[in-house]
């Protein structure tokens, strides 16, 4: 479970555009990753800036980075980013469903496999 100083970490290190453009690619495009060629091409940011922010990015573990070959690819740390929006929703709706509703619909769509539909 995720405390007060790592979701502050985690945070601080979403507060800054390209971090959060990586994060938001990374978790396009699933569990495989990107390689940090792609993956510069993909939010703009050539190599040097781009091995800056993806070091404040695993630093806070929001993403990981494997070598394959000649490449580093790097991908989306789903249990970190979970424990975030876990922190973020833990005590949110004090019993009043309507509260927490819109959250766990939106999450609960974009986590259905495609030609499936939600049943709420």
């Amino acid at each position: 479970m995720m405390d007060t100083p790592q979701a502050v970490a985690a945070f601080a290190a979403l507060g800054q555009e390209h971090r959060l453009n990586i994060v938001r690619a990374l978790v396009t495009a699933g569990p495989d990753g990107l390689a940090a060629g792609s993956l510069g091409s993909e939010v703009g940011v050539s190599g040097t800036n781009l091995s800056f922010h993806v070091k404040e990015l695993c630093r806070t573990g929001l993403i990981q980075s494997r070598r394959e070959g000649r490449s580093i690819i790097y991908s989306a740390a789903y249990p970190a980013l979970s424990g975030l929006i876990e922190f973020l929703m833990r005590d949110c709706c004090q019993g009043r469903s309507e509260v927490c509703t819109p959250a766990v619909t939106a999450l609960a769509a974009c986590c259905t496999p495609a030609g499936e539909a939600t049943h709420a």
